[in-house]
């Protein structure tokens, strides 16, 4: 079978969806993405340009972005029309639709999910067909956006994450001499309040299908209303287009302050980030009004209400971590806030199971145990995790008298508890003819380990670092392995099974 074709009609050879060979699609993809990369860096932008087409008509990356619709979490949200692709039929004739000409997005489906603070964020659903043709655009226009990144910018970046932040923030205030004032920041309302104009003039894409997303409008109780500000939260391309108006943010202020003695720096993740500072004063009347008139022409303004300057012996919140020094000593720590939210979710979760198999409640704690480990295990949580332990415990503790009201404490213990050498483990009942039982899952298990921080200067796209990155995703495979080896060795398996005897 043949892939990659640019251009032309698909053969029926090449509609048949199982048979697509998956591999060569990402390579041909990857080469296009890395051809305009070239272009980008070597300023060539008609060839941009040209290349950017060549890609958004790529019958191969037509079928990617299908591929991408259909697996990510949302497949099971449709938008306004109600359709979903399952078969492979209408994955085929998906990827036949996705034309430039004659295109037309239909509105968002507005809804909404309540935010930590108690409010709501509103997120726009587009239909299964505007994703794919936002996924299809987005892979021209990241490659741009990748060369242009600011260094130490880490949100809706390919192989960057939140812990590569926050290794970061280490790295700038963990040392003697390190700067002890932080301008904490937060961009007011940052994807609803992007000026269309500012996006218009300066995105290097397709102006009329960007104008098209941007002027599409949403659908809420029935009634339709104009977008006339703002990318939609929920939109495939709104993190590209976000991350687009904020690079350069690190270049502004560092060239503001360029003095020797500031210790200025930018962490950035997303619409959040931190600037450092030699004192107050310098962040307050300098660095402040810098960011203030970079933030004006693309229609953004900083929180006030999330907006703070802090010294670090005080400590600060970011991300849902808390930076602080201890004696001079620079500790990270899962934030209270984060930790108390996690818990109620717990409690929410145990509520929710009453009557359930004991087996049922295990299975969904430990997801949820281990997905909070994973995350934490970069920094100090060791007590953490031991408060979570116990918590825990204590809740199921409650599920089980609820559950067994007239048991004795001590045909509970012999019923759901286990001991394995000194180990004191809470486990659901053997099934009938096996003795595998599936125990409760404890997140001071799992092991603290530093996270190797990506450096600044890297690009997806950039031939140069590819070895770089293929080295650095075999030793990520690696660290996994060691962690489920080290899990199962401890009475955990795969699938938060512990096989207990």
């Amino acid at each position: 079978m043949t892939v990659g074709q640019p251009t032309g009609a698909p053969s029926a050879e090449r509609l048949h969806w199982a048979r697509i060979d998956w591999r060569a699609v990402h390579r041909e993809v990857y080469r296009l993405q890395v051809r305009i990369a070239k272009a980008v860096r070597e300023g060539r932008w008609g060839k941009v340009k040209a290349l950017q087409r060549l890609l958004t008509h790529s019958y191969s990356a037509k079928q990617l972005v299908v591929r991408r619709v259909v697996t990510n979490d949302g497949r099971y949200t449709p938008g306004i029309d109600g359709v979903r692709w399952r078969t492979p039929v209408q994955k085929q004739q998906a990827v036949v639709s996705l034309r430039r000409h004659g295109y037309r997005p239909q509105p968002l489906r507005r809804v909404y999910i309540l935010k930590s603070n108690g409010k709501q964020r509103p997120l726009g659903i587009p239909t299964m067909h505007d994703r794919a043709m936002q996924a299809l655009y987005s892979m021209a226009l990241e490659p741009v956006v990748e060369m242009h990144a600011d260094p130490n910018s880490y949100g809706f970046r390919p192989r960057r994450s939140l812990h590569d932040a926050i290794g970061q923030c280490f790295c700038v205030l963990a040392r003697k001499h390190s700067p002890r004032w932080i301008l904490d920041a937060d961009i007011k309302a940052c994807f609803d309040r992007l000026s269309h104009d500012w996006l218009l003039a300066h995105v290097p894409m397709d102006k009329r299908i960007l104008r098209a997303w941007l002027t599409a409008g949403y659908i809420e109780e029935n009634a339709f209303h104009v977008t006339e500000e703002g990318t939609p939260q929920g939109g495939i391309v709104s993190p590209l287009l976000a991350n687009w108006a904020l690079d350069g943010l690190e270049t502004a202020v560092k060239a503001a302050v360029a003095r020797r003695g500031a210790k200025v720096n930018v962490v950035r993740y997303a619409d959040d980030f931190i600037v450092t500072g030699c004192d107050e004063r310098l962040l307050r009347e300098e660095v402040l009004p810098v960011v203030t008139a970079f933030l004006e022409p693309r229609g953004l303004t900083l929180s006030e209400e999330k907006t703070r300057i802090r010294c670090i012996d005080q400590g600060f919140d970011f991300l849902g971590f808390n930076l602080r020094k201890y004696g001079g000593k620079l500790l990270i720590k899962p934030a209270p806030q984060k930790i108390s939210a996690f818990l109620s979710r717990i409690k929410e979760c145990v509520q929710s199971l009453l009557g359930a198999p004991a087996e049922a409640l295990i299975r969904k704690l430990n997801s949820k145990l281990r997905g909070f480990a994973l995350h934490c295990r970069h920094v100090v949580a060791k007590r953490s995790f031991d408060y979570i332990d116990k918590a825990v415990l204590r809740r199921v503790c409650q599920w089980l008298k609820h559950e067994h009201p007239n048991k004795t404490p001590a045909w509970l213990e012999r019923r759901y508890f286990q001991h394995q050498g000194a180990r004191r483990m809470l486990c659901a009942p053997a099934a009938k003819g096996t003795r595998s039982r599936l125990a409760l899952f404890r997140t001071s298990d799992v092991a603290i380990q530093r996270h190797v921080k990506i450096p600044g200067d890297t690009r997806v796209y950039d031939p140069r670092y590819e070895e770089y990155f293929e080295q650095r995703r075999l030793q990520q495979w690696l660290w996994r392995r060691t962690d489920r080896l080290r899990l199962a060795a401890r009475g955990f398996g795969a699938g938060s099974v512990g096989a207990l005897s």
